[in-house]
């Protein structure tokens, strides 16, 4: 199997995982209803379906614009803007009345106030992104809080429960404010998808998107006002204490599982809507456990479950990562050390003393040539090691890899290469694209032909003498 063919199945691989992964939470999320009535013995009364299908719905819309929020090192941006949220609901209360649309209307003014006041001072200032984010958070709730303090001394009984907006009252949500949320994610999903390959673009490198013409102010603050958006969307059910752990939970779960923006997104709507309407179902076994909260806690189960067990990532898997690096390192190192000490005593078949191995490399030594020979690259004759015709040939292709990457090294700007990091331990066909890998076989066979010595000529036949 060639080096091509072998990263396609491993990225083949990944993604059935990531889909398996997928619909393993699905299905465990439609299980829990059904385990939920017998195990919790839930009652699915009106409240209880409302609060858990806006539960859910908030999920997937948070857990889609907070993967943004997350690539970009943005998460504080998602705990500043909640709070900022919260001047707003005041003063809509102040103008408006009691009206909830009013109300979120007037939270999400305040909280794109903030996005603009934070791009103003980063972009004006010297101050950072994360001092201005920290001004906002506690300028804007300070605001929210003394406007509270005095709408509650007013002799006015509607502004009772507008406290609720701080760690959020979900027994409250409607099913018109599900659909509010339905429409309203689906309206931000319909701009996402339209400015998707915009929105990727200046999340992974803001810097090539300006240099190749992109508007990146007006790209970035569209993506900050769909954040907000979400924000908006969850201050009933989460209030502006806990959003932010809605925002970036599923988000910071999702990411330890892939490396892809695609399937991170569809992974962290997943486990934004199992949080979100699990949160709930669980809330309801208990009347004075808090729905919000308890959703918050839920996501973040999921992050610990991730950052212990995702493959690649998890921190289980980390000192058996560890254990098979130094076993591939000791595999590689022993391969070379027995093809050139063959080669440098004149055949490719022979074998070196095993004292000698021992002595030079020590433990590495014992643990390579077990793996060598647990590949059938190796084998042991009269305390002496050899590799095996396998083992020639992969050692063969190890040190030419080791070459290329050397030429690399030296020659990259000269042949106008694409710049990688370098890691011998890498088949650099797996680093570079095929026209790259040519261009350093060419310039590696050149070097090899300047540096082998003439060939000896035949004399002529007239000085061919007969002794």
């Amino acid at each position: 199997m060639t080096n091509k063919q072998t990263l396609t199945t491993n990225n083949r691989s990944s993604d059935q995982r990531i889909w398996l992964l997928i619909g393993a939470t699905a299905l465990i999320a439609a299980l829990f209803v059904p385990f939920s009535q017998i195990f919790l013995h839930v009652e699915y009364d009106y409240t209880l379906r409302t609060v858990a299908l806006g539960g859910a719905l908030l999920g997937i819309v948070s857990g889609v614009l907070g993967c943004f929020a997350v690539l970009r090192r943005q998460s504080l941006l998602g705990d500043a803007l909640s709070h900022a949220a919260l001047p707003g609901v005041a003063l809509a209360f102040l103008f408006f009345g009691r009206d909830l649309g009013l109300l979120l209307v007037g939270a999400g003014v305040t909280s794109w106030l903030g996005v603009f006041f934070i791009r103003l001072v980063t972009n004006t200032t010297r101050i950072k992104q994360d001092a201005a984010m920290g001004i906002v958070l506690a300028a804007w709730f300070a605001a929210g809080i003394a406007l509270l303090v005095y709408i509650q001394a007013r002799p006015d009984a509607s502004q009772a429960g507008l406290d609720t907006f701080i760690f959020g009252q979900a027994a409250a949500i409607v099913e018109r404010d599900v659909r509010l949320i339905a429409v309203v994610g689906a309206v931000s999903f319909i701009v996402l998808g339209l400015f998707w390959k915009e929105f990727k673009l200046i999340t992974f490198d803001a810097e090539f998107a300006g240099a190749n013409g992109f508007r990146v102010n007006i790209l970035s603050m569209a993506l900050s006002t769909l954040i907000v958006v979400a924000i908006v969307l969850g201050l009933q059910l989460a209030g502006v204490i806990l959003m932010v752990g809605m925002l970036i939970a599923s988000g910071i779960a999702a990411r330890q599982w892939t490396n892809q923006l695609g399937q991170m997104v569809i992974l962290s709507a997943v486990f934004g809507a199992f949080a979100g309407g699990a949160g709930a179902i669980i809330s309801a076994v208990d009347a004075d456990i808090p729905t919000g909260p308890l959703i918050v806690v839920v996501a973040f189960l999921l992050v610990a479950l991730s950052l212990g067990f995702a493959p690649g990532r998890g921190l289980v898997w980390t000192p058996l990562r560890r254990r098979a690096d130094r076993s591939r390192f000791a595999a590689q190192t022993m391969l070379q050390d027995l093809y050139h000490y063959a080669t440098d005593h004149g055949s490719v078949d022979l074998a070196a003393p095993e004292s000698f191995l021992f002595g030079v490399r020590g433990a590495t030594a014992k643990l390579g040539l077990q793996q060598l020979q647990a590949r059938g690259h190796a084998q042991r004759s009269n305390g002496a090691w050899m590799l095996t015709p396998a083992g020639i040939q992969a050692a063969v292709h190890d040190d030419r890899n080791h070459q290329l990457w050397a030429v690399y090294r030296q020659y990259a700007d000269d042949l106008a290469l694409p710049t990688v990091a370098e890691d011998r331990q890498q088949d650099i066909a797996n680093a570079l694209p095929p026209t790259a890998v040519a261009k350093l076989e060419y310039k590696l066979d050149t070097i090899r032909n300047a540096a082998a010595p003439p060939p000896s000529e035949p004399l002529p036949d007239s000085e061919v003498t007969d002794h």
